[in-house]
């Protein structure tokens, strides 16, 4: 039987996975190093790979022994197929990684929780990359640890943060609640679960918490804050070669309700028309159909990555300007790509694209994303044609 982790990581998405890498890059020369300061220009360092003999997933010099990472994957295809390119990467870094279905059936999550329980329960120190997954949160009611890391899962740290600081129950911005009289009761009967998360994000009473993010944020308590500048990123990956067009990133909004469809292809179509648009980066989330109208509308390459889009635009090709509407990439990517010459721009999104079932919340988080983005070259929303 293989020797409990000192340090268990649960990661859901592999975007977590990628910051699950970078927080153990930083502690790779010992955990008493704080990282760079919010908004301080990272030092480009190029990766130094190990001599050519070394074994299939040897730990290269220095970095932290112990760290386990269980992958919990979603059900769609472009995630899972993401996140074993992912945890290929994190084998190769010398990190113990397993994969845990948690889905997919009645008992799955039993299952899961019960091949965890051990691990669980022993390791020093556990790292999470998803606060609101309600998986997770069964999780951390078997947590013996004292200290918890709270790994970027996007934009939504910045939610999380807010919440914990006001003492609220976790709850994913673009929710807009209801869900009916099942819902409320599986809301009571969840209660207690989510109490005891709420205390474990809590610093204090021999607990220590440390959210290590690129977020513009402000921890509160005891929490103690870590910067992810990507290093382990541009140390792996790139320079890139930049090519002469600009590249669109899509987003997941119109997926999670919070954008109306036909707002968002005519905002597609006039960024594409207005900065000579040739490839759209798609979020792993976005539908095939969707894709294929956008495709249609605007001629545009589509692209699905097969890793983080951090990752993909730092080995290149990537234009030599990047459009995003606001999501988690105005907020990495410019740490992703310093030095490299490539302007990252947001696109800000108009109320009337937002749908009638958009959160009360989505309006002043989308606005917060993209004023509080550093680096980038802030675009205003594009007027669009009535939905249709």
């Amino acid at each position: 039987m293989t020797p409990a982790a000192p340090t268990l990581a649960f990661v859901e998405s592999p975007v977590q996975l990628l910051n699950v890498l970078e927080w153990a890059h930083l502690h790779r020369d010992g955990p008493a190093d704080p990282g760079p300061l919010l908004g301080a220009v990272p030092q480009q360092r190029r990766h130094r790979p190990g001599p050519p003999d070394a074994p299939a997933g040897a730990a290269a010099a220095g970095a932290p022994t112990g760290l386990r990472i269980v992958v919990l994957p979603p059900t769609d295809p472009m995630s899972r197929g993401q996140l074993r390119r992912m945890a290929g990467l994190a084998r190769d870094e010398g990190h113990q990684v397993s994969w845990q279905e948690a889905r997919g059936g009645r008992l799955a999550p039993l299952k899961a929780l019960a091949a965890l329980v051990r691990d669980v329960r022993a390791a020093r120190r556990v790292v999470i990359g998803d606060p609101f997954s309600r998986y997770v949160q069964l999780l951390l009611t078997l947590v013996r640890a004292e200290e918890l890391v709270v790994v970027d899962d996007g934009t939504a740290t910045m939610e999380f943060i807010a919440q914990t600081a006001r003492g609220e129950r976790l709850v994913r911005w673009h929710r807009a609640g209801g869900g009916g009289l099942r819902g409320r009761v599986r809301e009571l009967a969840y209660a207690p679960v989510s109490a005891t998360a709420r205390r474990r994000f809590t610093a204090g009473d021999g607990r220590h918490v440390e959210v290590f993010t690129s977020m513009p944020v402000t921890v509160h308590g005891g929490t103690a804050l870590r910067v992810n500048a990507f290093a382990w990123t541009r140390e792996r990956f790139g320079p890139p070669r930049l090519t002469r067009g600009t590249d669109l990133v899509g987003t997941s909004l119109v997926e999670t309700g919070v954008v109306d469809p036909a707002r968002y292809l005519d905002a597609v179509r006039t960024l594409t028309r207005e900065h000579g648009a040739t490839r759209y980066f798609a979020h792993r989330r976005e539908s095939p159909e969707k894709l294929r109208a956008l495709s249609e509308a605007t001629g545009l390459e589509i692209v699905r990555p097969d890793l983080p889009l951090e990752l993909i635009a730092r080995r290149g090709p990537v234009g030599r300007t990047i459009v995003s509407f606001p999501s988690t990439v105005v907020h990495t990517l410019p740490y992703a790509l310093t030095g490299t010459g490539v302007t990252v721009a947001v696109c800000a999104v108009d109320p009337q694209w937002l749908t009638a079932s958009a959160s009360a919340r989505a309006r002043s988080f989308l606005a917060g994303v993209t004023d509080t983005a550093r680096g980038v070259r802030r675009l205003p929303a594009r007027t669009t044609s009535a939905a249709g």
